[in-house]
């Protein structure tokens, strides 16, 4: 078996990580629906995350649960940073459309 058939660990972990940073740069500018440990959901766009896993989400709306099991009215955030210990789930939510920030004519 010669040398070159064999990938060293480094060029592995290497390529995991650009694999992982090609996904991120892909969900980019996407809206993103994330549930919360304290039962509220935050709907916004994807802009950025960082090695605790901390979220960074553009314009913003969180939803609550009423007490009878229905959606409350959404409540506009804004930019947001959701800590990664906070976070249950992330799901790609493609029922809202994205914002429109500039002038359509």
């Amino acid at each position: 078996m010669s040398e070159s058939a064999v990938k060293p660990v480094e060029d592995i972990r290497t390529f995991e990580e650009l694999d992982g940073k090609a996904k991120l740069r892909k969900w980019l500018n996407m809206n993103f629906r994330i549930e919360m440990t304290d039962g509220r959901v935050l709907i916004g766009i994807f802009l950025c995350t960082d090695r605790d896993a901390n979220v960074i989400l553009g314009a913003c709306s969180e939803y609550l649960k009423g007490n009878e099991g229905e959606t409350e009215e959404p409540r506009v955030l804004g930019l947001v940073m959701v800590p990664g210990r906070h976070i249950v789930s992330i799901q790609l939510d493609d029922t809202t459309p994205l914002p429109k920030y500039y002038y359509d004519e």
